[in-house]
């Protein structure tokens, strides 16, 4: 991949132009597929995954080249694990769900994303002020806690409700037999 070549050897330009285009053409990829009916579940399910490999590889080797916190990186990571082992135990024990990304969620890959660039930026082009970068981070790190508890908390309710309702409809058919 030729963007994580580009932060290995830190030519932070040539990143940011990679990491640039690929937001573009994702983008345009999403608008596509909305404009033209282009979805399928595969698709619906493989996009994201990808989005996030690529945003989480940048701040990988960001994090290798001491440019974002080791700390920060975990939590991003910690959080996305935990919202893939969590979607899982709920497929695993109630079944297919469509899962939709908060608005928390949303706002945490956006102030993820304008962290990556501010730090390309400022590497590779013009330094901007550390004030803005300490934004940035203490925002990502706000954003990542604050969406963990709220998958925490809705999608909780929700497995306990659709096993609450498992357990009633077992009960249901035991007692008519």
């Amino acid at each position: 991949m030729p963007l994580a070549f580009y932060l290995t050897v830190q030519d932070y330009r040539l990143s940011l132009l990679i990491f640039f285009v690929a937001g573009v053409s994702d983008a345009l990829d999403g608008f596509l597929a909305k404009r033209y009916n282009w979805v399928s579940r595969f698709g619906s399910i493989l996009d994201p995954i990808a989005d996030k490999a690529l945003l989480v590889l940048t701040m990988a080797l960001l994090t290798v080249n001491q440019k974002i916190s080791l700390i920060l990186f975990v939590l991003v990571a910690l959080r996305d694990i935990y919202i893939v082992l969590g979607a899982y135990i709920f497929y695993k024990k109630i079944g297919p769900f469509n899962m939709q990304p908060s608005l928390i969620s949303k706002l945490n890959t956006f102030v993820q994303i304008l962290l990556v660039v501010a730090i390309l930026v400022s590497l590779g082009y013009r330094a901007l002020p550390e004030l803005a970068i300490q934004v940035f981070t203490y925002s990502v790190y706000f954003t990542v806690i604050a969406s963990a508890i709220h998958y925490t908390l809705v999608w909780g309710r929700k497995f306990k409700l659709e096993l609450q309702k498992q357990n009633h409809q077992s009960s249901q058919s035991d007692s008519n037999q």
